[in-house]
């Protein structure tokens, strides 16, 4: 067996906002990762990039990058949303591998036309769909799969969280319908995720949706009630909010089952608030990593790191995606589905 080092996996950001440069920060930290270009759209980034960043090349568009910049593995997209499809699409046809920040598209059609692009290339797209990798979501998944919750009854998610003018700048892409795509798919998708992850496909879905007190600041709802049945059995609801005031209130999941019941809640879906399950005890979780912090509002919990060590093991073919392309497909395709009864 060869005792060779694995060449380092070389990673080009395009996107340096907030989850951009932590995605940089981390390439840069990884042993066994390399940072070899930067891409933004605003070059007066630049200057402090380079101090941050020092020696790693900067470009204003992925054209230029793609054109003249130096050679990668993987091509990390973390722009606005409606960019996110044509750029991955740009990256995959190069040959790049592509990390994609949720949501992987807008539209069904398009994420379709990334998992076609992969397919035919040959190269791996990572969906970034954090909350995969907290204890609690892998425990409950875990458990789901051995078979210990029985039938499901009834899973209900809440997602109350603070998204005010601090969030929504005035003359930001956030907010707007075209590049956004509404408050699911910026917010809330990785919680669409976590419930397709654990229990399956939804069907029959119902839904209302409420504006209370976006209408200066997003061209979308700020509430949604959502009803669905589970396609594997057992009946659901999803009911979120970025109108609460001030501060997130939570973000949790609930399931009543054949065997018991249980939910997963704090701020972050980062405990395991209740588990009382039949001839069950809840072992000790490790901790779940800190909340995204963006200075006057919060995120989920900052998993990022190990998306980065995923995308290195997997393109070193040392371990398997955590998050492939159709199942961010199959996100964008459900949420579709309940914004098409507005």
């Amino acid at each position: 067996m060869s005792t060779t080092a694995a060449a380092p996996v070389r990673f080009v950001i395009c996107g340096v906002g907030h989850i951009g440069r932590r995605h940089a920060s981390f390439v840069q930290a990884h042993s066994a990762a390399e940072l070899v270009a930067l891409i933004d759209a605003r070059p007066e980034l630049q200057e402090r990039l380079s101090t941050e960043f020092p020696g790693v090349p900067f470009f204003t568009s992925l054209t230029d990058y793609l054109a003249q910049g130096p050679l990668a593995d993987v091509l990390t997209v973390a722009t606005p949303n409606h960019l996110h499809a044509p750029q991955a699409i740009a990256g995959l046809r190069r040959g790049l591998h592509v990390v994609i920040e949720k949501p992987i598209a807008l539209r069904k059609a398009d994420a379709e036309d990334i998992v076609h692009t992969a397919l035919q290339t040959g190269r791996l797209v990572f969906g970034v769909m954090q909350n995969r990798y907290s204890p609690p979501a892998s425990w409950l998944k875990q458990i789901y799969e051995q078979g210990r919750l029985g039938q499901i009854y009834l899973v209900q998610i809440n997602c109350f969280w603070n998204r005010d003018a601090r969030y929504y700048q005035a003359g930001g892409w956030k907010g707007t319908l075209a590049q956004d795509g509404g408050t699911l798919f910026t917010q809330f998708s990785h919680f669409v995720d976590l419930l397709y992850w654990v229990f399956g496909d939804i069907t029959n879905i119902s839904a209302r949706f409420r504006d209370f007190n976006h209408q200066q600041v997003t061209e979308f709802e700020d509430s949604g009630l959502v009803t669905f049945d589970l396609v594997r059995g057992g009946s659901g609801t999803l009911q979120y909010s970025t109108a609460v005031w001030d501060r997130n209130l939570e973000s949790s999941l609930t399931v009543v089952a054949e065997h018991g019941s249980l939910r997963i809640g704090g701020q972050y879906m980062d405990k395991v608030e209740y588990c009382h399950l039949r001839d069950y005890q809840l072992p000790a979780l490790p901790p779940t990593n800190p909340a995204n912090d963006y200075g006057p509002y919060q995120g989920s919990a900052a998993n990022h790191v190990q998306v980065i060590e995923n995308v290195v093991d997997t393109v070193q073919k040392r371990g398997f995606a955590t998050t492939n392309a159709l199942e961010g497909l199959k996100v964008v395709e459900i949420i579709e589905r309940i914004y098409s009864l507005k």
